[in-house]
């Protein structure tokens, strides 16, 4: 382990970490050392990956893609749904401690548990074990005919959904309203093949008419007034749990939008349901595939598109630095001959001078001897031939990208 750890540069208990969470056989403590003697036990074949299961790693957190979901064979209709009622499943074991070590809350609201990787469920201390016995209930069903019900794992990207936890849902909510109910890191999903579908239980919530009365809100359907004397309170209206529950099925994935809930209402529990929402699950997962399948074809066209749109883009820059680029030599060889021409006119007037010098005194002619020489070095060069290397052709200024394609590039 230690050596393989130097590969990833981790330490060795790191990776054996890594290996537990990918569910990869390692060597038991004292393998070496048995194996020496020759009694080393047999070494454990790697498993089959099960949906759900996390497959890579990487220590920069960057995972491969995940497989194409696909859909299992069709379940022959005469397997029976089954809820065994004390099998307790993986994700309910133990959840009911982690939900009640809870950030504070009013008395009656939802929870919101510290542990952020935890079954889906979202309700308040008072509906607890209903929620979990549902959930219960409901992954049992699932896996009584073969489909795994997990916490997703992170090399899927798999996303949750915002709930609306109301009863009643009249009018759209304002897309920046936050409700700040407790949500977990990941969602919970039951695997249908290798197709994800999530799965979220919620106690529902109403508007509910509250009194203030002696420093606490009760309901005001609880109120009794005294008959002695007077209360002073006040009523408001708060949103608060019903003590019903909403499941809630999902696409997991980002390119599709989908969802479909079952609530219960006054006379009728959602455990009772159960049985019929696993085939409405497993029918949907169906449908799932193809739209998914028609959302990758919808992202590839579009990014055929942006691929073409962008290399039209980059050809219409080309094509425009090409332009440029002649203009700009034409304009610098104009520069360069007018600056010449310029030169050549002050060249004539200094050589006219000269000639003047030669007819001054001795003492007069050095001293403007000497200024000529002065006003020469500042005029530098006067070879035509270094004014003209100093002139850029189009191709030295901006070579096109796209040889023979570029609007007027003279050639080489």
């Amino acid at each position: 382990m230690i050596k393989v750890a130097e590969r990833f540069d981790v330490s060795g208990s790191y990776l054996a970490r890594v290996c537990t969470v990918l569910n990869v056989p390692r060597p038991e403590r004292g393998y070496w050392s048995k194996l020496a003697v020759g009694q080393a036990p047999k070494a454990e074949p790697l498993p089959d990956a099960r949906p759900g299961d996390q497959i890579s790693w990487s220590k920069d957190g960057e995972l491969q893609v995940a497989p194409k979901p696909r859909l299992p064979p069709r379940r022959r209709l005469d397997t029976p749904v089954r809820i065994p009622r004390t099998k307790l499943h993986g994700l309910v074991l133990g959840a009911k401690e982690h939900f009640e070590n809870s950030r504070p809350v009013d008395e009656g609201a939802y929870l919101r548990p510290f542990k952020k990787l935890l079954v889906d469920v979202t309700t308040s201390k008072d509906c607890l074990d209903k929620a979990l016995d549902l959930a219960n209930d409901l992954f049992n069903a699932f896996e009584s005919v073969g489909h795994r019900v997990v916490i997703a794992p992170p090399d899927e990207h798999l996303r949750g959904i915002t709930l609306d936890e109301r009863e009643v849902r009249g009018k759209q909510r304002n897309p920046y309203y936050h409700s700040g109910l407790w949500s977990p890191n990941r969602p919970t999903v039951v695997y249908i093949g290798s197709v994800a579908v999530g799965l979220s239980v919620v106690e529902m919530s109403e508007d509910v008419l509250m009194r203030y009365v002696n420093g606490k809100y009760i309901r005001d359907a609880d109120y009794v007034q005294p008959v002695r004397f007077r209360d002073y309170t006040w009523t408001t209206t708060r949103t608060l749990p019903t003590g019903r529950l909403r499941l809630v099925a999902y696409s997991p994935y980002w390119r599709v939008s989908w969802s479909a809930d079952w609530q219960e209402t006054r006379q009728t529990s959602l455990r009772s349901l159960v049985k019929s929402i696993v085939p409405s699950v497993e029918a949907a997962a169906a449908d799932l595939v193809g739209k998914l399948e028609e959302a990758d074809r919808q992202i590839e066209i579009e990014r055929i598109e942006r691929e073409a749109a962008e290399e039209r883009c980059r050809r219409e820059e080309d094509r425009r630095r090409v332009e440029q680029s002649i203009q700009d030599s034409k304009e610098h060889l104009g520069k360069v001959i007018q600056q010449w021409s310029n030169l050549m006119s002050i060249e004539r007037f200094l050589s006219g001078v000269e000639q003047r010098t030669h007819e001054l005194p001795d003492d007069d002619r050095v001293g403007m001897l000497e200024r000529l020489r002065l006003a020469r070095d500042f005029l530098g060069t006067q070879d035509p031939l270094d004014f003209f290397r100093s002139w850029k052709t189009p191709q030295e200024r901006y070579r096109s990208k796209y040889p023979g394609t570029g609007s007027g590039e003279a050639n080489p």
